[in-house]
């Protein structure tokens, strides 16, 4: 480790993973789907902001929440791969500057390439940043607050999808709505469901949590109902998102098996949860063909 400590390639990596790649996509796709789909463009502002939430906002908020749950996470089997970096604390300053610096500057020229023309932007930005440095930062730590932890991790996710909304100056109607409010259930699900599985390491390290709250069990129950609750709300967008409630039907299913697990099994629920991870990449990408079809349904 010390060697290792010492070699540029190893710190890179490690900043990185800090990132959760597999988690990039989740939160840069929702903001490139709509600016395309309400500008009908491509242009630098879409280039920019996709970069800005494809790699700086994840590197900041992931890194910001390994860096302040290293206690924690040195009691968590699954950290340390995929799943969350189990960051050497001589790398934390490090991870922290890296979001920070890669954010403003990178983030700076969206804001820049966004103009003036739609202020409330700069409001939906601030907002969804402070969410992210609230969720994890001592002091606010809003991971610790039982509901509000999943409210916040949710807006991680839409946050970016309603600043595309903003600066690409879409209308505002039930339909779209709808669909926000469905993506916000979805985060609250996923998030919830997430916690699941680390309900006793957080309660050995004195950590909240909704599934600390609730217990396992009844927060898996909440997880599918919101889950179905998003599909049902796709019903009322406009054609073709009625199809897209079906989507809500593989991550019932992937939960599905955890309906009764008690907290002292919950460990396991991190089978269902590397499901989940698998099956964001599939529902992507029939969101995706939706989107070229209502494109092209419109054009």
């Amino acid at each position: 480790m010390t060697e290792q400590l010492g070699t540029a390639g190893w710190k890179t990596r490690q900043v990185v993973l800090s990132s959760r790649p597999l988690s990039w996509i989740n939160t840069a796709f929702p903001f490139a789907a709509v600016y395309v789909v309400t500008t009908g463009r491509i242009d630098a502002l879409l280039i920019v902001g996709t970069l800005f939430f494809l790699i700086p906002y994840n590197l900041l908020m992931y890194g910001i929440n390994d860096v302040y749950d290293y206690e924690s996470d040195l009691r968590n089997p699954r950290k340390g791969g995929a799943e969350g970096a189990l960051l050497h604390p001589a790398l934390h300053r490090t991870v922290i500057a890296a979001g920070v610096l890669s954010s403003a500057i990178v983030g700076g020229a969206m804001v820049f390439l966004a103009g003036s023309r739609h202020p409330l932007s700069w409001i939906v930005l601030s907002l969804s940043l402070f969410a992210v440095v609230a969720y994890s930062v001592r002091g606010l730590r809003f991971k610790e607050r039982p509901i509000l932890d999943s409210i916040t991790s949710s807006a991680h996710f839409v946050s970016p999808a309603v600043y595309g909304l903003v600066v690409a100056g879409a209308t505002i109607n039930f339909g779209l709505l709808a669909l926000l409010a469905a993506f916000f259930l979805w985060g609250m699900a996923s998030h919830a469901f997430g916690a699941v599985q680390d309900v006793e390491p957080d309660r050995q390290s004195g950590i909240a949590s909704i599934a600390t709250a609730l217990g396992a069990w009844p927060t898996v129950r909440l997880a599918i109902t919101f889950w179905v609750l998003a599909g049902l709300l796709m019903l009322a967008t406009p054609w073709p998102g009625p199809l897209a409630a079906v989507l809500a039907v593989p991550y019932v299913l992937a939960v599905l098996p955890f309906w009764s697990v008690g907290d002292e099994q919950s460990e396991s629920a991190n089978r269902g949860w590397k499901r989940f991870l698998w099956l964001n990449f599939f529902t992507g990408f029939i969101a995706t063909l939706l989107l070229i079809i209502w494109v092209r349904q419109g054009a």
